[in-house]
């Protein structure tokens, strides 16, 4: 069994990844630290893990009895965690922060998006997790840039609040948040920075940009990209160039009808759909944010680092009613 630690255990996607470790039949969970929370049951901060397991919180993360850790911390936080390790730690690392995500933070870490970088993280020993916003955006735009006929993007996406953590905020409160949606970050979002490097990684002439205009969504989880681009391709060329890119990959999938959210919310699944419009080609990519667009996606890059079939532990169907 692959022992997994979680630093920062009680936030939003420490419980997801808490979830689906409790249920992956090649793992279970060494440790679950939280400074807060120390000496509480996991049901205490994630109550869907009533009787689930009797696990506690703990103060400390005894990173050595570990296999793998994920941190979970937060942005800002996890090199910090990374250089209090002790020197004999030689386990895995998966942090889903922002901290290593970009090459001139990445010192050893391989970034984290299976459907671009499978090989290199088959070889990795530390892996930046994507983020929910990154993943979506760059699964709508891989297959064009690889074909190297990717230009100006423009994007808008529309996020739900665990998107901003557990945390309480002003702008996650749910008197605020429900009936009501706002854009915010616009063309400034942290996530733009990881996806324009995935981009020019695999078209490394891409002189475009990303004009992308975040918005907070009323609803809990759950991430729809609407992104759109000049093509010079004939739809059904456009749709085959999509289909084929990801025709291998075990949780992405290009569909013919127009998709809705409650295909993805609860699983790894992410799905696209491709259309042209004049000389527009448009693509809808939808995902949820704390599973493919976090802890699902980590625990796939988990099974790539240990040699798994990368669906183990993963194979969820969506909740559609």
């Amino acid at each position: 069994m692959i022992r997994a630690g979680i630093i920062g255990a009680a936030g939003y996607t420490a419980g997801e990844l808490a979830r689906i470790l409790l249920n992956h039949p090649e793992a279970e969970i060494a440790f679950a630290q939280s400074g807060s929370h120390a000496g509480e049951p996991l049901w205490a901060a994630h109550a869907d893990l009533v009787g689930e397991t009797d696990i506690l919180f703990r103060a400390d993360a005894p990173v050595c009895e570990a296999d793998v850790v994920f941190l979970c911390s937060g942005h800002g936080r996890s090199k910090a965690e990374v250089a209090s390790f002790p020197r004999e730690f030689k386990g895995k690392i998966i942090d889903l922060s922002n901290d290593y995500r970009l090459a001139a933070d990445a010192e050893d870490f391989v970034y984290g998006l299976p459907e671009a970088f499978r090989d290199k993280i088959k070889g990795a020993g530390h892996i930046a997790n994507p983020g929910c916003f990154a993943t979506a955006i760059q699964l709508a735009l891989l297959p064009a840039a690889k074909a190297d006929i990717l230009p100006e993007v423009h994007v808008t996406g529309i996020t739900g609040s665990t998107g901003a953590g557990q945390r309480p905020q002003e702008t996650t409160h749910f008197s605020w948040r429900t009936d009501n949606i706002s854009v915010y970050k616009a063309f400034t979002h942290q996530h733009l920075g990881e996806i324009c490097e995935t981009l020019h990684t695999l078209a490394p002439s891409w002189q475009g940009g990303i004009n992308f205009v975040p918005i907070r969504g009323d609803f809990a989880r759950g991430i729809t990209i609407s992104a759109y681009f000049e093509c010079g391709l004939e739809e059904q060329e456009a749709i085959a160039l999509y289909k084929d890119y990801y025709k291998n990959e075990p949780f992405t999938f290009v569909v013919d009808s127009n998709p809705d959210m409650k295909m993805v919310t609860g699983t790894n699944k992410a799905i696209l759909h491709v259309r042209k419009y004049g000389n527009k080609l448009h693509i809808i990519s939808m995902l949820d944010n704390l599973c493919k667009g976090a802890s699902g996606q980590a625990v796939q890059n988990m099974n790539l680092l240990f040699g798994l079939d990368e669906t183990t532990g993963l194979r969820f169907k969506a909740n559609r009613w």
